[in-house]
């Protein structure tokens, strides 16, 4: 059987994802259990190096059509963003942003043209990604739209066997209550356990939390678990799902903790992240719902306060990494 072949991406340029990068391909056991396609800036790839203290041996090939992977090494395919200057360190600009978003395409690209598997990218920054043309919600929807994805979509946020979705994402606080809808959240649902079973899990228990403090309280504190969420979670029952719910969003996690369900769907961002990071951020993973190939990266983010000076970690990007190859290989 064939190494599922991964597309690695440096992130962002100013901050802390080539020096996270370099040191995830430097590692022997990653560059034997996948074929690598290392798609990066030269500048960036360079400064990388020598904030990690290693260099990598690599295989350059100068156009997609021209990718091939030699066992245990890494094919380099240069993609210029930075127009032979080294990043600026430690902020958002333009120049990283450009070459976040080249790369990103590009890896699009290798996985359009049988290239690749899945993508692993080290940690991206938002508004350097606007800065350098992103004119999307976040990355995902520039995913989804390249690769003309239709369907819900969705983050998933992991942390050790736990796995987290939302129903909304990157979007004002003031505007979540009018984007939870029955047909979101079966969405949400139906999406987190596809990609359970995908990951090798049978048969999901999937946790859906409520969106107002306690649950609603029995609609005292809003209708919203009595009018949408509830009669999404018993539609999903009668589809064979194991949901359940809504739970009051403040103690779902300690259950979930416990290993009583293998995911929540929660109804917006920092529901379900501000739980996840406090229970292991340095080893969590984001991974992107919905799209044609496993998309990964670390939960961490591009950290500009200690860019340069070589102590980023990468356990939560190893195990982006680990997943992606699961993932793909199945």
């Amino acid at each position: 059987m064939s190494n599922p072949r991964i597309a690695v991406l440096l992130g962002d340029p100013s901050g802390v994802g080539p020096e996270m990068a370099v040191k995830l391909l430097a590692r022997e056991r990653n560059r034997q259990q996948a074929d690598l396609l290392l798609i990066a800036d030269g500048a960036a790839l360079a400064s990388g190096e020598a904030i990690a203290g290693q260099s990598l041996d690599v295989l350059r090939v100068e156009h997609l059509d021209a990718v091939r992977f030699e066992p245990g090494r890494i094919t380099l395919l240069p993609c210029d963003g930075l127009g032979g200057q080294p990043p600026v360190l430690g902020e958002s600009n333009e120049a990283s942003g450009r070459a976040s978003m080249r790369a990103l395409d590009l890896a699009i690209d290798a996985v359009r043209a049988g290239r690749a598997d899945a993508i692993v990218f080290a940690p991206l920054n938002k508004h350097s990604l606007r800065l350098g043309g992103l004119n999307q919600e976040d990355e995902l929807r520039h995913l989804q739209e390249r690769f003309g994805v239709h369907g819900f979509t969705s983050e998933f946020n992991l942390t050790g066997a736990l796995w987290t979705s939302r129903v909304t994402s990157h979007i004002p606080l003031k505007d979540v209550a009018a984007h939870i809808t029955g047909e979101g959240v079966c969405d949400a649902v139906r999406l987190i356990d596809k990609a359970l079973r995908s990951a090798g899990i049978a048969r999901p228990r999937i946790a859906v939390s409520g969106l107002n403090p306690h649950a609603g309280d029995g609609g005292s504190i809003g209708m919203e678990e009595i009018e949408t969420i509830a009669p999404a979670v018993q539609r999903l029952r009668a589809e064979g799902l194991d949901a359940r719910g809504p739970y009051s969003p403040d103690t779902v996690f300690i259950g979930a903790r416990r290993g009583d369900v293998d995911a929540v769907v929660s109804m917006y961002h920092d529901q379900g992240q501000i739980a996840m990071k406090l229970m292991g951020f340095e080893k969590g993973v984001t991974l992107h719902g919905g799209l044609p190939v496993p998309v990964a990266t670390s939960a961490s983010g591009s950290a500009f306060d200690i860019a340069g000076r070589g102590i980023a970690q990468i356990e939560g990007l190893q195990e982006a990494f680990d997943l992606c190859v699961r993932m793909a290989a199945r």
